[in-house]
C-alpha cells in the first residue's frame, strides 16, 4: 500500500514537471497543461483520485499551498510600479477589477442560474490574471510595444489585487451563512478583515525588520519565511477562521512595499516552491473535478465564456482606457487579452472545497467553471491573439532588436551601430561606469545581470531578438548564450572569441553554449577594441543593384563588417569574415578608418 502511494506521489512530481518543460517548450503558460494532465488522470482514467489518497488532509494541504502561493504572488505588488506604469495599468487593477467583477457575477447568475453569493464569488476569481500566462502569450503574439507593456504589468499587479478580492468576497459569504442577523454579518467580516490585516501588518514588519537587520544568516533567510508564512496562516486562522489568506496576502503586500528590504533571494526561493507546489497543486485539483458537473454546465459555460471574452473584456478596456494615448484599436485589443492562470485555479479549488464542506448548494459547480474558464481563455488567446493583433495592424514584426551583454567599448559600438540602424537594443551590465556611459550616448540600459532570476523577471525583450554576448567574462557570455538561446533559438545568439590566453579549455564552460562565434574567430575582443581606440567607427552604405557587396568590399577593403540590415529589415551577422549575405537594398554597417581608406583609395 505504501509503496503504492510513493509511486503515485513520485508520478505527480514527474508529471508536473513534464508539464512545465513542455510548456516553456512551445512558450504557452503551463496551467493549460497541468489542468489537462489532471483530469486525464483523475476522471477521465481514473487513475487518481486525491480525495482517497488524502483523505482528510487535502483540506489543510491545499489551503497551506494557496497560502504559500498567495504570498509569493502579493511579493510583486508594489505600489510605486502602479504609479510608474500609467493611468491605464492603473484603472485596470483597480475600475477594471470592478468591471469585470460586475460582468462575471452577471453572467454566472443569468446565465448558470447561479444564486447570487456563489456568482459572486465566481466573478471575484477571475477577475484575476498573472504573469505565468500572460508572459508566455506575450512572447508569441508580440503585440505592439505599448500594449504588451501594459499587459506585462496588468498581469504582474492585479494577481495580488484580486486575490484580496476574491478572499473577501469569499470570507462575506461565509459569514453571511454562519451569521444569523446583519449586526452579526459585519462584526464577524470586520474582526476576519481586521485580524487579516493586523497580524499580516505585524508579521511583515516583524519578518522585514529581522531582514533588514541581517539577524539571520543568508541560508536561513528563505527558511524564515517560509515559515513564518505557515505560522502566520495557521494563527491567523485560529483566532478567525478565514482569515489566514487575507493576513498572509497582507503580509507579502506589506514587504514588498518596505524600504531597503531586499527580498530578491526569498522570491526567488518562493518562485521555485511555487513552481513545485503548482504543479502538484493543479494536478491534483483536476484530478477532483467532476465530469458529470462539467458536462452539465453545458452550453451556458460557454455563453460564460464568450460573455466575458467578448462583451466585458472590451467594454473593461475601453473605460480604463478613458483618457490615455492608446489608439482605438490597442483598446480592442487590450480587451481581447486577458487569460485566468494559477491564482484562479489555486483560489477556487480551496474555496470550492471549503464550501463542500459547509454543504453550500452548487459548491461542485465552481471548479469547473473557472476551469472552463481559464482553458478557454489561455486557448482562445493563445491561437487567436497574433491574428487579431495583425488585423487591427498593432502586431510587431519580426523581433529584430539585440540584447548585448556588456557595457565596454565593443559592445557600447555595437548598441550605438544597431539603434543608429533602427534596431532596438538593450545594454545589460553590472559595470556601473560602462551603464553611465551608455545612458549618456541614448541607449537602453539594464543594471543588472543579465542570467539572474530578477533579469528574468524585469528584462523587457519587446522587439529583442537576438543576443550579442560581449562582456569581458567568457563565463558570462556563455551562460547568456546558454540562458537565452532558448529564449531568442540558438540561431539568434553571437559572441565574439576573447583573447587568445581566455580561450584555453580551462576557462571553458563544459557543452555547446558558448553561442555562434562572429567573424569566424579571427577578430577577438582585444582586436575590435584596438581598432576603436585607433578611432575605427561604424558607417552604413546602401547596396544597390549596380553596386553590390563584391564592389563595396572592392572599394572599402579595410572596413570590418558589422551587421547587415536587410530590406525587410532583418539584423544578419557576420558568421565569418568574408561570408555574409547582402542584398541589393540592403544596408551595410562596418568599422571604418577613415586613414586606412583614403591609403587604399
Amino acid at each position: 500500500m505504501h509503496s503504492n502511494i510513493f509511486l503515485l506521489l513520485s508520478g505527480l512530481l514527474v508529471a508536473g514537471f513534464l508539464c512545465q518543460w513542455v510548456a516553456w517548450r512551445v512558450k504557452l503558460p503551463s496551467i493549460l497543461f497541468l489542468l489537462l494532465t489532471g483530469i486525464v488522470v483523475g476522471p477521465v482514467l481514473g487513475l487518481f483520485d486525491p480525495d482517497a489518497v488524502f483523505g482528510d488532509l487535502l483540506e489543510p494541504i491545499v489551503s497551506l499551498a494557496v497560502a504559500v502561493i498567495l504570498y509569493e504572488g502579493s511579493l510583486t505588488l508594489k505600489f510605486s510600479e502602479i504609479r510608474g506604469h500609467g493611468g491605464v495599468v492603473r484603472n485596470l487593477v483597480s475600475i477594471g477589477v470592478l468591471i469585470t467583477w460586475v460582468a462575471a457575477t452577471a453572467a454566472a447568475h443569468y446565465l448558470l442560474g447561479w444564486d447570487f453569493y456563489l456568482a459572486a464569488l465566481f466573478g471575484a476569481i477571475v477577475t484575476v490574471s498573472g504573469p505565468t500566462v500572460i508572459l508566455p502569450l506575450l512572447r508569441t503574439i508580440r503585440p505592439s510595444e505599448s500594449i504588451a507593456n501594459i499587459l506585462r504589468w496588468e498581469g504582474i499587479l492585479i494577481d495580488p489585487v484580486g486575490a484580496i478580492f476574491a478572499v473577501l468576497m469569499f470570507d462575506y459569504i461565509v459569514v453571511v451563512q454562519s451569521a444569523g442577523t446583519d449586526a452579526h454579518v459585519f462584526s464577524t467580516l470586520g474582526l476576519i478583515v481586521l485580524v487579516g490585516i493586523g497580524l499580516g501588518v505585524l508579521a511583515g514588519q516583524a519578518l522585514g525588520f529581522v531582514l533588514k537587520k541581517h539577524w539571520l544568516p543568508d541560508y536561513l533567510r528563505d527558511y524564515a519565511a517560509l515559515a513564518s508564512v505557515i505560522f502566520v496562516f495557521s494563527v491567523a486562522e485560529t483566532i478567525e477562521t478565514e482569515s489566514g489568506l487575507l493576513a498572509v496576502t497582507v503580509m507579502g503586500v506589506w514587504q514588498a512595499n518596505m524600504r531597503d528590504l531586499d527580498l530578491e533571494d526569498i522570491l526567488d526561493f518562493k518562485e521555485s516552491l511555487t513552481l513545485l507546489l503548482v504543479a502538484v497543486l493543479f494536478i491534483m485539483l483536476a484530478a477532483r473535478v467532476d465530469l458529470a458537473s462539467l458536462l452539465a454546465l453545458g452550453g451556458g459555460a460557454v455563453l460564460v465564456f464568450l460573455f466575458l471574452q467578448i462583451v466585458a473584456g472590451p467594454l473593461r478596456a475601453i473605460v480604463c482606457a478613458l483618457g490615455s494615448d492608446l489608439e482605438w484599436r490597442e483598446r480592442l485589443y487590450l480587451g481581447w487579452i486577458f487569460p485566468r492562470g494559477i491564482v484562479a485555479a489555486a483560489v477556487s479549488a480551496l474555496f470550492a472545497l471549503r464550501l463542500e464542506g459547509m454543504d453550500y448548494p452548487g459548491a461542485e459547480k465552481l471548479v469547473p467553471m473557472v476551469f472552463t474558464i481559464i482553458v478557454g481563455t489561455v486557448v482562445v488567446q493563445s491561437l487567436s491573439g497574433r491574428l487579431v493583433a495583425k488585423w487591427l495592424g498593432i502586431a510587431n514584426p519580426e523581433p529584430t532588436g539585440a540584447l548585448i551583454v556588456g557595457a565596454n567599448n565593443v559592445a557600447l559600438c555595437y548598441a550605438q551601430a544597431l539603434q543608429a540602424a533602427g534596431h532596438r537594443v538593450l545594454v545589460a551590465s553590472t559595470d556601473w561606469r560602462g551603464i553611465s556611459k551608455a545612458r549618456m550616448k541614448g541607449l537602453p540600459v539594464f543594471y543588472g545581470s543579465p542570467v539572474s532570476s530578477y533579469a528574468e523577471r524585469h528584462l523587457e525583450l519587446i522587439g529583442i531578438g537576438n543576443l550579442l554576448a560581449l562582456s569581458h567574462r567568457p563565463d558570462l557570455n556563455e551562460l547568456a548564450c546558454l540562458r537565452y538561446r532558448y529564449e531568442l533559438g540558438r540561431d539568434a545568439v553571437y559572441t565574439v572569441r576573447q583573447k587568445s590566453e581566455s580561450s584555453h579549455e580551462k576557462f571553458q564552460i563544459s557543452g555547446e553554449s558558448g553561442g555562434q562565434v562572429l567573424f569566424g574567430g579571427e577578430f577577438a575582443m582585444g582586436d575590435l577594441n584596438e581598432l576603436l581606440e585607433k578611432g575605427a567607427e561604424p558607417r552604413t552604405t546602401e547596396l544597390t543593384e549596380s553596386f553590390d557587396l563584391a564592389a563595396y568590399r572592392e572599394k572599402y577593403p579595410q572596413r570590418l563588417i558589422l551587421f547587415v540590415t536587410s530590406a525587410s529589415g532583418k539584423v544578419i551577422f557576420p558568421i565569418k569574415v568574408d561570408d555574409v549575405s547582402a542584398p541589393a537594398g540592403s544596408n551595410v554597417t562596418a568599422l571604418s578608418i577613415r586613414s586606412n581608406e583614403e591609403v587604399a583609395n
